[in-house]
């Protein structure tokens, strides 16, 4: 672990250093606390020994300015100082004090403590991610889940309306999905799934509202688009995923297609709601699916 030590007696610093080195840590020295800033932003975490006593630490205010900069439980802090008066360090924001002299045994205890700290800290905050992430995001194809699709969209809708600025919402379906599952499997389904999804990424405009609906449907919003406009990209979308094969063990590659179906409004109401509008898609594509699938049905709302 990289460590940052703030100690400008040079016979202490050096006795910090061969603490760290038993334990196989990097010591960076500084001269001041303004050095700190460069590793706190670059760093995911910052471990900081300081001696509060000789160096700037605490006449610059570093501790209450980068604590309230940077999560508290992304920089840990041990002070090192010769006061013992709980007064004077109360207010250091610090998460470790050690009194100086100190043994190095003392020193040793105190850096083996933090380093499981952080240890957990990082597991914690990697936790965090992975359920915020998972709340949000479908584990499959990386597209918004439903519940955050239909949030996402219905912020997009009301903008469009105070912009009176018209929009269209594309949903698609993998043609004869429950076949290719039944017959090649779920790894298998799952793979067509990811490929359908890359193409819509790639086929999309990198700003577009872009969901997986539920099993093999997905959704675009698409704001300021109406019509042949809409009707263009769920086509470049299609032909991307007509253009594609799935490898399959002792078959031969499986060709994928889809349907789409598009809910265009060329102005935003007061009545306009955003529910409505993905089921008249969904209930578009249905209908493209039923002409034979691996085309496109429009409807104007």
């Amino acid at each position: 672990m990289k460590i940052l030590v703030l100690e400008n007696n040079p016979q202490e610093l050096e006795k910090i250093r061969q603490i760290l080195n038993e334990n196989r840590d990097i010591l960076i020295p500084l001269e001041s606390s303004e050095q700190i800033w460069s590793h706190l932003q670059s760093e995911e975490f910052c471990f900081l020994i300081a001696n509060w006593d000789t160096s700037d630490i605490r006449h610059s205010q570093f501790i209450a300015r980068a604590r309230a900069a940077k999560p508290t439980e992304s920089l840990y802090i041990i002070l090192i100082t010769t006061k013992s008066s709980d007064e004077d360090l109360a207010p250091s924001g610090a998460d470790d004090i050690i009194q100086s002299p100190f043994r190095a045994r003392d020193l040793n205890d105190r850096i083996t403590m933090a380093e499981r700290i952080i240890s957990l800290s990082r597991s914690l905050a990697s936790a965090r991610v992975q359920l915020e992430n998972q709340a949000v995001f479908d584990t499959l194809t990386g597209f918004m889940n439903q519940p955050a699709f239909f949030r996402q969209s219905a912020g997009e809708l009301e903008r469009a309306r105070r912009e009176s600025e018209p929009l269209s919402l594309i949903a698609f379906d993998v043609d004869n999905f429950k076949i290719i599952n039944d017959s090649f499997g779920v790894a298998t389904g799952d793979e067509v799934l990811r490929v359908v999804a890359q193409v819509i990424r790639e086929k999309s405009r990198p700003y577009d509202c872009i969901g997986r609906w539920m099993g093999d449907e997905f959704v675009i919003l698409l704001s300021g688009v109406i019509g042949a406009d809409a009707e263009k990209i769920a086509e470049r979308v299609i032909a991307g995923v007509r253009g594609t094969m799935i490898e399959v063990k002792n078959e031969a590659p499986l060709m994928v297609k889809i349907s789409a179906g598009i809910a265009s409004a060329s102005r935003i109401t007061a009545s306009t709601e955003i529910e409505p509008l993905i089921q008249q898609a969904r209930q578009a594509m249905a209908h493209a699916k039923q002409a034979g699938g691996n085309q496109v049905f429009l409807v104007f709302v």
